[in-house]
């Protein structure tokens, strides 16, 4: 196989094909490889096709999955999936048959990969040397594998496209529902503010209108001129603060009483 690897077509890697039916069509496509159209499998076929799909599904969760970063791991199964579907989609190609296993592309993806090459020899891929080199050779007698294998790499991709895009959709969601809450809480303050602002020009309308109707009263009443105050000193009246019968020389004794002459 070269170094250079031709990525799978973008149908390939749809997010809108559902689980149920790529194992559909595994099932169908290992029906017409193996045994042909007119040709049903027997109960013990189909058992040992489902067995591979479930050893396969292992081998990538969690085989590739568990061990390896995300990204890394997605980045593998997309490399194996692009070695399986040029091999069915051009068996009879040499560059397509074999990796070198000390391609950049083939080291990074598949060797330095946790469980990615154990996936590649459950493909068919088996291990030789060729001019003193490492290489691995496909057996043209695991083709049911390969395709087998192939499937369920398009069904993981497929379903690890589905949760993302519904992650994002789902943090999109809950980023706009942030937003919307920050909106309402920014609009109910701006709404307090204006109450308020309203209910002060009115509090200050009435002040006003208060202080216009004093002042219409106090215009209405007649202006009465100030009772004039005498200026000389308060009267007694007469008697007052005055023994009767006294004179102002006279004492407060009794005054003695004198002998009147005896009339005859």
């Amino acid at each position: 196989m070269s170094d250079h690897l031709s990525t799978p077509s973008s149908s390939a890697l749809s997010p809108s094909v559902s689980a149920d039916a790529l194992a559909l069509a595994a099932e169908r496509r290992t029906l017409h490889a193996s045994s042909g159209a007119n040709s049903p499998l027997t109960p013990a076929q189909v058992a040992a096709q489902h067995e591979k799909r479930q050893r396969f599904r292992r081998l990538i969760d969690p085989g590739i999955t568990r061990p390896n970063a995300k990204e890394r791991a997605r980045s593998s199964l997309k490399t194996l999936l692009t070695i399986a579907d040029n091999l069915l989609r051009d068996p009879t190609n040499p560059k397509y048959q074999m990796f070198r296993t000390s391609n950049t592309i083939i080291k990074r993806e598949l060797i330095d990969t946790k469980g990615a090459l154990e996936y590649a020899v459950e493909l068919g891929f088996r291990p030789t040397v060729k001019d003193f080199e490492p290489y691995y050779v496909f057996n043209e007698h695991h083709l049911e594998d390969l395709q087998i294998g192939a499937v369920i790499l398009k069904e993981h991709l497929n379903l690890d496209a589905e949760k993302e895009e519904r992650l994002i959709r789902a943090m999109k969601s809950e980023k706009e529902a942030k937003l919307a809450a920050a909106e309402k809480v920014k609009l109910a303050y701006m709404d307090d503010r204006r109450n308020k602002e309203v209910r002060d020009e009115m509090e200050k309308q009435q002040l006003i209108a208060r202080a216009h109707l004093a002042a219409e009263r106090a215009a209405r009443q007649p202006n009465l001129p100030p009772r004039p105050r005498s200026t000389s000193p308060d009267t007694l009246m007469p008697g007052s603060g005055y023994i009767l019968g006294a004179t102002e020389n006279q004492s407060e004794e009794p005054p003695a009483y004198e002998d009147r002459p005896k009339t005859e």
